[in-house]
């Protein structure tokens, strides 16, 4: 079915000692048709999991919602080619979407894909109020941990992850992803569907910090992003600009505080 995560497909499997057929998993990415109000506004490629989540979190971060009430009902329709988030909002949301011309389609993960203009790529953020703090050894050590919360993509090893952490360490809430956005627009969804303190805690991703990452936690109200990866210079500016402090290169031996204008890590 087209809202299976995950298929087998049949391959040959090549070593040096051996070659085979075999059938392996592999990750499904579909198009997802995002409709408000029965106007099409973008077609994101994604994963078919929690994409209730997603039209809650991507809703928010691109600015067309300020709240979950801001949605009246979303729905997940299978169509031929794909998959359909229907999705009815209230007038005043529906003004903002109306300042948006954001019909292409977009491509995995793709953060910008559609927008035209370049006040809506690079917005301006208000500062995250929020008083948190972290130890800089839990947050090492939950992201050496993550992998045994990316239940996918144990299977497939295709999916990006991005997690939420409270301040003693325990994961609240992970989802995955073929798109890093996706990943991180889906747990900010979840935050905010279950009323979630998003200021209490901290998020992993296993990417990149680009601007954009920065942007939607900023957004959500997420203090602290630590990334697998490296971050860009755009992103450490926003994150001045939000109070957020980015943890980059995260791994086995050590990690990169790369900003830290609140003093959140500790």
């Amino acid at each position: 079915m087209m809202s299976d995560n995950i298929e087998n497909k049949h391959m040959r499997i090549w070593s040096p000692d051996k070659d085979y057929l075999e059938d392996r998993p592999v990750t499904n990415e579909v198009p997802v048709v995002l409709e408000y109000n029965c106007i099409t506004f973008a077609v994101m490629m994604a994963s078919p999991s929690n994409l209730i989540d997603f039209t809650y979190g991507f809703s928010l971060t691109e600015g067309i919602i300020k709240t979950k009430n801001d949605i009246i009902y979303t729905q997940i329709k299978e169509a031929p080619n794909g998959l359909v988030a229907a999705i009815e909002i209230n007038a005043q949301a529906f003004n903002n979407l109306e300042k948006y011309n954001r019909t292409l389609s977009g491509r995995t993960g793709c953060g910008l894909c559609g927008v035209d203009k370049l006040e809506q790529a690079v917005r301006p953020l208000e500062k995250i109020a929020s008083k948190f703090k972290v130890k800089a050894q839990q947050v090492h050590k939950s992201m050496q941990s993550i992998k045994s919360h990316q239940h996918l993509n144990k299977e497939t090893g295709a999916l990006h992850a991005a997690a939420f952490v409270n301040d003693k360490g325990q994961f609240i809430a992970v989802r995955e992803d073929v798109g890093r956005h996706n990943a991180l627009d889906k747990l900010i969804g979840h935050l905010m569907r279950k009323k979630i303190d998003p200021t209490k805690g901290y998020t992993l991703i296993t990417s990149r910090c680009s601007f954009e990452m920065v942007q939607k936690c900023a957004i959500a109200g997420i203090p602290v992003i630590t990334a697998v990866s490296a971050t860009t210079g755009l992103a450490i500016d926003l994150a001045n600009q939000a109070g957020i402090s980015i943890i980059a290169f995260a791994r086995k031996g050590s990690m990169n505080i790369v900003t830290d204008t609140e003093n959140r890590i500790i």
